[in-house]
């Protein structure tokens, strides 16, 4: 049997929830932890160890170099410094986020890793088309968590509004993961029967969409306010997409992924639904958006390419 080997990049708060979500829910055999802090990495390689002697599982759970990622069938990449969204602008990373995957890509590169690479570091668009281009891989096999968490925020909202089960409920948030996003109402449904379907019957469904849109941007901040991070929501986003790509579900979940004309957009990489399996995102979901809805999605790439402009000068 094939052992399924997973290795994280970055054991701060979101990167160490990542490791234990995988080891916890057994979805990773082996897991190769990578953090320029020595004792930071030694500290998560033993607390980890130690929480797995009680599963009904086994983990192997080791530490690192990025010449030890060669064989793993996934990279989940999440370095970061939290303490720069003290501005809540998921951007004020940028400088040291890029300046970061641009120092170790090269050596993912060199240690012959031909898996499956998942950005989480922020910004998330941005920096996973850096590693996109500076890995090499083929399309698809680069991609980011991107709205994937704020999506889990919209589906939260939509359900405690109409009192369905988030998981009959089919609704994304689509464009940057940040501010620049949004919900494209035409294709919200409830077990295939479109919201403004509801809304003609039922008022639980006549709600302002807007005020939801806002909460589901606003919801990372909500968290970061009390603890300074944010931590289980995107550690079991990304567990999830890892474990599509392990099973090869080929399960739709939106993403940071690469766009190359559709929704007419190409050159960079925003969020979208997305087919996910084996090899990665294997095709990006293209939605029926309305005119308005569309105009909404190219405001957002706009925005994006206006980010990628900072890039030049790091």
């Amino acid at each position: 049997m094939k052992t399924r080997k997973i290795g994280i990049i970055g054991l701060g708060h979101v990167g160490a929830h990542v490791a234990y979500s995988l080891a916890i829910q057994g979805i990773a055999d082996e897991l190769v932890l990578v953090d320029q802090k020595a004792q930071k990495l030694e500290s998560e390689r033993q607390d980890l160890a130690d929480s797995v002697a009680y599963l009904p599982h086994r983990v192997k759970i080791t530490a690192g170099g990025f010449a030890d990622l060669g064989d793993c069938d996934v990279i989940v990449n999440s370095t970061g410094k939290i303490e720069l969204l003290e501005t809540h602008d998921r951007l004020s990373e940028m400088d040291f986020t890029i300046a970061a995957v641009r120092s170790y890509a090269g050596k993912i590169k060199a240690s012959g890793f031909d898996g499956v690479l998942l950005n989480i570091t922020n910004p998330c668009d941005i920096v996973t088309r850096e590693l996109a281009l500076m890995l090499g891989l083929p399309r698809g096999r680069v991609f980011g968590t991107g709205t994937g968490l704020d999506t889990s925020r919209l589906l939260s909202a939509l359900s405690r509004q109409t009192g369905i089960d988030h998981k009959s409920i089919t609704a994304y948030m689509m464009g940057e993961h940040g501010a620049q996003q949004f919900a494209p109402w035409s294709c919200v449904s409830f077990r295939g029967v479109p919201l403004d379907e509801w809304a003609k019957t039922d008022e639980r469904f006549r709600f302002d969409r807007e005020a939801l849109k806002k909460e589901s941007i606003a919801g990372g901040w909500v968290t970061y306010a009390g603890k300074q991070c944010t931590e289980y929501g995107i550690a079991t986003t990304a567990a999830r997409m890892v474990s599509i790509i392990l099973h090869d579900e080929k399960a739709i979940m939106p993403a940071s992924m690469e766009l190359c004309g559709e929704y007419g957009e190409s050159g960079l990489f925003a969020g979208v639904p997305c087919l996910i399996g084996a090899n990665g995102v294997e095709k990006v979901i293209e939605l029926p958006l309305t005119d308005e809805e569309m105009r909404e999605f190219h405001a957002c790439c706009d925005g994006i390419r206006k980010n990628m402009e900072h890039l030049s000068e790091i």
